[in-house]
Order: C-alpha cells, then sequence, then structure tokens
C-alpha cells in the first residue's frame, strides 16, 4: 500500500507546482483580458456619443435646408448613411467642416452645406482621443467640430554637471535643464475643419512663467494635382525631430545636433509651405517654403539672439525678399513588406544671418527612418525603429568693422557681442563692468562650419514595454570667440550615449527612464553621468503616438 501512495503523493505535489508556477502568467493574461474589455466598452460608449453628435448635425443641417412652413424629414438616413455603422475610429471630429452660408445655395453646383454633408462620411481618423466638441449658430450655418487636447510633460533627475552646465548640456528648451523636477511644457492644442477647404491647428504651451502661441496655421484640404498649402506660424519641416512636438520624441531631450541649429525652441516662424504629392509609384513628396529669418532664439542659426560664435551683431532686419529663410525638402517612403516601411529625405535652407549683408547661413541634412512591426502585433507590439539624421552648417559671416554693430540689447553691450558659454554667461556682468565691448577691432569675414548626427534604434519588446539606445556626436571647425571654440557650449566636440527604458501602458501615459553619458570639451571634467525620468499625460484629442 504505501508503494502505491507514494507515486499519487509525488504527482500530486508536481501538480501543485506546476498550478502554483502557472499563477502569475494566467493572472496576467486574465488582467490584459479585463484590460481590453474596458478598453471596448471605452470605444462603444464613444461611438454612441459621436453618432449622437453625427445625427444632430444631420438633422441640423436639414432643417435648414427645409423650406419655411415645410415640415422636415423625420425618417431616418439611409443604411449607408447610419452613423452607428462606422468604426469609432472612422469618424474624426476634425472631418466635419464649418458649412458658412449667409444665403441659399447657388443652382450651378454643389452649396456649403451639401460639401458639409459629404465631409460627414466616413475618413481616416486624424487625431486619436475623445476630445470633440460639437457647436453651431442659429441663423446663418455655422456648424464644426473642434479637437481640444492638453499634454503635460513632467521631468525629474539629477546629474554630476553643476546646474550651470546642465544649461550647456540639455540645450534644448524643454529639456530637463536642471537637478530635481522640471515641468518641461503643458501643451494645449485646437484642432478642426474651418470650411470645405482649410482645416485649423494652433498650439499653446506654457512654461513656469511663460505662456506663448507655438504654432498657428491653416492647411488647405482641396487643393488640386497633388498640392498642399500650409500658411501661418509653424515648424520648418526640416528633417523629423524639428518639425515634431515633444511629446512626439521617443527619447526626453531634443538631440544635441538640433539644439545647436535650430536653438533650443526648435526653427519655426510665421510663412508658407507648398507641399506636392508627385505621381511617382511610390511616396515622394517635395516641400518648398519661406518663413522669416528673424524670429530670435527661434531663428538661432539666422537672424537670432546672438550670433553663431560670438561674432558681433550688425543686421536684424528683413529688407526684401532675398532676406526671408527659404526651404526645400525631399521625402520618399516604401514598404518593402507587410512588416517593413522605410522614409529617406533630404532637406535644405538657405537664408541671411546677423553678421552683416554680406553674412548668409546654409543648412544641409538628411534623415533614414525603418520601421518593422508584424502584421500580427498587438496593439503596435512588437516594433523596431532606426532613425538617423545627419546635418550640416555654413554660417558665412560678413567682416566686421568696429563701431557698427547693432547697439543696445539685453545686457545694453556696445556691440551685442554674443557670450556663448556657460562660463561666459557667469560672468557676464564681469565683462560689462567696463562699460565697454571687448571686440573693438575690426574682424574679417569666415566660414564657421558644424555638423552633427544622431542615430537611435528603439525595441518594442512586449506590450508596453520597450528599450532604446541612442549616439550622437557634434563638432565644426572655424573659431568661436572670445575662448575658440573648445569653451563654445554650442560647437566644441560633443558625444552622448543615451539609453532607455520606456513604459506606456496606453497611448494617454507613458513614463521614460534615461541614462546620459556626456562627453564635452567645455565641461570642466570633460564628461558628465545624468539620469532622467519623465512621466507624459494627454488629455482629450491629440496626436497619436508613432512607434
Amino acid at each position: 500500500m504505501r508503494t502505491e501512495r507514494c507515486p499519487r503523493a509525488w504527482l500530486g505535489v508536481v501538480l501543485a507546482l506546476v498550478l502554483a508556477s502557472a499563477a502569475p502568467a494566467l493572472a496576467a493574461e486574465q488582467g490584459e483580458i479585463e484590460q481590453l474589455k474596458q478598453e471596448i466598452e471605452t470605444l462603444r460608449r464613444r461611438d454612441a456619443e459621436r453618432a449622437r453628435q453625427i445625427e444632430e448635425l444631420r438633422l441640423e443641417l436639414e432643417r435648414l435646408r427645409t423650406p419655411a412652413g415645410t415640415a422636415p424629414s423625420t425618417a431616418a438616413p439611409p443604411a449607408a448613411a447610419q452613423p452607428a455603422a462606422a468604426s469609432p475610429a472612422a469618424i474624426p471630429p476634425a472631418a466635419a467642416p464649418a458649412a458658412a452660408s449667409a444665403g441659399p445655395p447657388e443652382t450651378g453646383g454643389p452649396s456649403a452645406l451639401d460639401r458639409a454633408v459629404a465631409a460627414l462620411e466616413p475618413a481616416e481618423p486624424a487625431v486619436a482621443g475623445d476630445g470633440a466638441i460639437f457647436a453651431r449658430r442659429i441663423g446663418p450655418a455655422n456648424l464644426k467640430l473642434l479637437d481640444i487636447g492638453m499634454g503635460v510633460l513632467w521631468a525629474a533627475g539629477g546629474s554630476s554637471a553643476s546646474d550651470p552646465e546642465i544649461e550647456g548640456l540639455q540645450q534644448g528648451a524643454h529639456d530637463p535643464r536642471r537637478r530635481g523636477f522640471t515641468l518641461q511644457q503643458a501643451e494645449l492644442s485646437l484642432a478642426g475643419a474651418v470650411d470645405p477647404y482649410f482645416r485649423g491647428d494652433a498650439f499653446i504651451i506654457a512654461t513656469p512663467g511663460e505662456v506663448e502661441l507655438e504654432e498657428a496655421f491653416l492647411t488647405s484640404t482641396a487643393l488640386p494635382f497633388g498640392l498642399q498649402l500650409e500658411a501661418g506660424t509653424f515648424f520648418t519641416e526640416f528633417g523629423v525631430v524639428n518639425a515634431q512636438h515633444p511629446h512626439q520624441w521617443n527619447w526626453i531631450d531634443q538631440p544635441v545636433v538640433n539644439g545647436r541649429l535650430f536653438g533650443g525652441e526648435g526653427l519655426r516662424g510665421p510663412g508658407f509651405r507648398l507641399g506636392w504629392l508627385t505621381p511617382l509609384p511610390w511616396f515622394s513628396e517635395i516641400h518648398v517654403g519661406a518663413q522669416n529669418p528673424n524670429e530670435g532664439e527661434r531663428t538661432a542659426s539666422f537672424i537670432g539672439e546672438e550670433p553663431v560664435g560670438g561674432r558681433p551683431q550688425v543686421k536684424t532686419d528683413v529688407d526684401g525678399l532675398g532676406d526671408l529663410l527659404y526651404l526645400a525638402r525631399w521625402v520618399n517612403s516604401w514598404d518593402p513588406s507587410d512588416s517593413l516601411t522605410g522614409k529617406i529625405g533630404v532637406s535644405g535652407l538657405f537664408g541671411p544671418n546677423d553678421t552683416g549683408n554680406d553674412g548668409r547661413t546654409y543648412l544641409y541634412g538628411a534623415d533614414v527612418l525603418w520601421k518593422w512591426q508584424p502584421p500580427t502585433s498587438f496593439r503596435g507590439w512588437p516594433f523596431v525603429t532606426w532613425q538617423t539624421e545627419v546635418m550640416k552648417r555654413d554660417y558665412r559671416a560678413d567682416r566686421f568693422a568696429a563701431g557698427t554693430a547693432v547697439e543696445g540689447g539685453d545686457d545694453e553691450d556696445a556691440h551685442g557681442h554674443a557670450v556663448t558659454t556657460a562660463r561666459d554667461r557667469q560672468d557676464d556682468d564681469d565683462h560689462d563692468d567696463d562699460g565697454e565691448d571687448d571686440l573693438d577691432e575690426d574682424l574679417a569675414g569666415a566660414i564657421l562650419r558644424d555638423w552633427g548626427l544622431y542615430t537611435q534604434v528603439l525595441w518594442g519588446i512586449r506590450h508596453p514595454w520597450a528599450l532604446g539606445i541612442r549616439y550622437e556626436y557634434a563638432s565644426g571647425s572655424g573659431t568661436s570667440l572670445p575662448d575658440g571654440r573648445n569653451q563654445d557650449s554650442l560647437r566644441d566636440d560633443r558625444h552622448r550615449l543615451s539609453p532607455l527604458v520606456l513604459w506606456q501602458p496606453t497611448e494617454f501615459t507613458r513614463f521614460r527612464l534615461q541614462y546620459n553619458y556626456d562627453r564635452a570639451r567645455f565641461l570642466e571634467d570633460d564628461e558628465a553621468h545624468s539620469v532622467w525620468f519623465a512621466m507624459e499625460v494627454l488629455y482629450g484629442a491629440h496626436m497619436a503616438h508613432t512607434y
């Protein structure tokens, strides 16, 4: 009897161990199932709410069409037009334009109301999230759907570098730039259709002690021949990162080369951009545009707050069309397979700089982005993205004649001499004590060349985890004033290596942990170690994250 009971007893023990080891996996699987159920219920509620809004809009349009004294039709729309038949993603809040027609429609073609109805047909979503606001005005029709969203970026961490040195290392205006806690930004986004021909976008950002309009522009939606016009104030479409908002970056901070060439706020300003989708058999688009070159810190390589390399500032005004900032960009994309997508772009910029009438700046760039994602991915995972940008700047400084620099400025320097290093900024008051600028002699013209790159790989292992690594290098040639290029934090030789851990449970929240190893000539110890943790929360409608 004992020999029979022993195998059974051991079998019970083994079975208990197997069940105990499988319990966590089963619990995790059950948790994912419950989370998916909750998301499905949320989408169902959004679908019902948007269907209600679309039906109200349809009835209002029909009421406006109905002649006075005639009862409006209460019949349900045809089955093909039923809002409930469309998925939640198929009814974009920004797809319904405003129908603005004060009088009766013309008989020669479709009215504004007809075009508004046509715009309600299902289309690809422009934004993700539930932030649609339905507005209407009785009288002359003014019906529209508006997306409102808010994104908050917050960071914490520390560095072996001092706070003044961290400002030289972290050159992005929305980077964590000091030990402790940092509100990187809070961004309010407004987007929606203006009429059947244009949509509008506006972004207002707040940082400690400052609120500013970041972007506000119109984009055409009905131009022929594959053309698209963008006009207003917007980020210049040079490369990949400069045209993105900080919440669209995978890493917490701005690449070093972007901070050097485009400034901490990124290159942006008022102007226009015209895009042309070519008839080539693959996706191929050409952009050309023009913007103001004298937008202060937003046009750092052109007519900015401080000239490159500490040169004296002579020119601040735009004298004609030749003084505008001009852009050309060509981007191509291919899908070699169902799992692989690639994009390659080249960009060019040229315009005046602030060293004189003959001062010119030329920027060149190339970018590559490849993404692997299997068709059977779960909520976007797994994935692998590889992104690289290479940029170069030729800053042709005009010759300088003593006494011709711009007078005034924040520190009322006699020649507006720019101090660019962290150490020089600390000693700025000492330079001004004698009431004289340290550049009181003529300077010959010079060409200051700067270039750099970053390359990064992000691997989405399994939802919601991803790991990444980024390497950066920046260098240049030509002397910076007054202490040389090695003491200029915006032009010295730089290396940076940044591993990243990302946890993103939904598209509305994201948490990142990043380590930076920096080697920079301007640092007292030539190297620095920094650790940053960032939290991101998005409310309402917002641009969907890309992986």
